[in-house]
């Protein structure tokens, strides 16, 4: 549920505190970040009220998809949180949620005891081809935004993701 809108934008107040206090650098390095951060909370929002008639969050959804999309539909739990770069702790209580809702279940890896593996359920698929056709279909909310500018963003983005370490450039 969204929250009143403000009448000003508050990141402009913080980069005229910054600018005051600070360099012009620092406020657009401030202001640059404090956006990101926030467009992250307006999307979490937009698509977990997208997902909930499906009974997901969207890092719910992140490894339904992860498991749907793969080879054969069952992957190691480390594996998961590697793809999905996570600590294990979330990928467990991800996969938690997904088995009470019967659309995952754990299974002994099959040549390593040690490991366990999440499987996608057919309910799992069924849920899966749903609720992305309902993320496809409301360009999985980020409207206003064009196809270019989203080109555009993603390949910004990925620069910094490089630089992290996300994997080689």
């Amino acid at each position: 549920m969204a929250q009143p809108s403000l009448s000003f934008d508050p990141i402009d107040e913080a980069r005229r505190h910054w600018e005051e206090r600070w360099t012009e650098d620092a406020a657009t390095e401030m202001v640059a970040v404090t956006s990101i951060m926030r467009v992250h909370q307006i999307l979490i929002a937009r698509l977990n009220d997208l997902l909930e008639p499906f009974g997901l969050t969207f890092p719910r959804y992140e490894a339904l998809m992860l498991l749907y999309l793969s080879r054969r539909g069952a992957l190691p739990l480390g594996k998961i949180g590697e793809r999905l770069q996570v600590h294990r702790t979330s990928v467990t209580n991800t996969v938690d949620g997904l088995e009470k809702l019967g659309l995952v279940r754990r299974v002994p890896h099959e040549s390593d005891r040690r490991a366990v593996l999440a499987e996608i359920a057919p309910a799992g698929r069924e849920v899966a081809e749903e609720a992305t056709a309902a993320l496809n279909e409301a360009g999985f909310a980020t409207d206003p935004l064009s196809a270019g500018q989203l080109e555009e963003l993603a390949k910004l983005l990925r620069v910094l993701r490089v630089s992290a370490g996300d994997f080689p450039g």
